[in-house]
């Protein structure tokens, strides 16, 4: 079975002056069209395909980036972890499974909260990060959310909140699922102080998110080809036993049956909001002066 042993001798060695070049992880193959993209044309193109359009998923810092005036704003509520009220254990213990999240991400939990200006007028931005625990809601997510609600009320600013979650995090149990009715309530405190509330649902927009906060905007937006819904596809059909529609639970389908508002790529979202913040709020040189809010201040990178 020799012929399937590599030659040592074959290999390049330092002294012999060859050089190999590492490609891996340097281009992707589009979900969309199927062609091979360099990765670093999608920072060009805030991860936008530009043969077909096609959005692919964006972390948490850089949709902050991309609203706020000049990538730089007042993150808020830094600090609040979960304090794992369960102490659940599935495959590993969920405090091994947070700590592993927060070394990857460089956050406490999914959600980034940040205050700054939108086109010149203060907002409160909350910003969904999919790749902690799928972007999941637990207690922290809740009360960060939550918060800015009342800073919102305080500053009388629009809030916007850009989702991108699996639903509820089974780990905290209950706790979670109580978090829909957290914010739903301050979401209507905010309603009744007639402050905006813009909510952008981007890809994945499911569970007890869609059930709750993520479809209470004054304004629901979606991003192209985004999936919205409360099940998944899969256990729908399972479920009713039938096919479902081409482009079911997309957010092109949700619009076209009265669910969404409307669809906006993400390279006219910034301008699309401060349009219809300029509707819903009048302009931004109306708006009451923001009081001091405190919080560190970032320039996303």
């Amino acid at each position: 079975m020799s012929w399937f042993k590599r030659d040592s001798e074959a290999k390049p060695s330092p002294e012999s002056g060859e050089k190999t070049v590492r490609t891996e992880g340097l281009w992707l193959k589009c979900e969309g069209c199927r062609e091979i993209i360099w990765k670093r044309d999608l920072e060009t193109t805030h991860n936008v395909c530009s043969k077909c359009g096609f959005h692919f998923r964006m972390d948490a810092r850089s949709r902050l980036a991309l609203l706020f005036d000049n990538g730089e704003y007042e993150e808020q509520d830094a600090d609040l972890a979960s304090s794992d009220p369960l102490e659940f254990v599935d495959s590993k213990p969920y405090r091994d499974r947070l700590r592993g999240m927060q070394e990857t991400t460089s956050m406490k939990d999914a959600l980034l909260s940040g205050a700054g200006r939108l086109d010149g007028r203060r907002v409160h931005i909350c910003a969904m990060e999919p790749r902690f625990i799928g972007g999941s809601m637990g207690s922290v997510m809740g009360e960060k959310i939550t918060r800015a609600i009342e800073r919102c009320i305080n500053e009388r600013a629009p809030l916007i909140v850009v989702s991108a979650s699996g639903g509820a995090r089974m780990q905290e149990g209950a706790v979670s699922l109580m978090q829909m009715a957290k914010i739903s309530a301050a979401l209507m405190r905010l309603d009744e102080a007639r402050i905006p509330y813009v909510s952008v649902l981007t890809d994945p927009t499911t569970g007890g998110v869609t059930a709750s906060l993520a479809m209470l905007g004054d304004l629901n937006i979606g991003e192209p080809g985004a999936l919205i819904g409360f099940a998944g596809p899969r256990v729908i059909e399972q479920t009713i036993r039938q096919k479902l529609p081409e482009g079911f639970q997309r957010s092109e389908f949700l619009l076209k049956h009265g669910m969404l508002d409307s669809v906006v790529p993400r390279g006219e979202l910034k301008q699309y909001i401060s349009i219809s913040l300029t509707f819903l709020a009048g302009p931004a040189e109306a708006q009451v002066p923001a009081s001091s809010t405190g919080g560190a201040e970032h320039a996303a990178a």
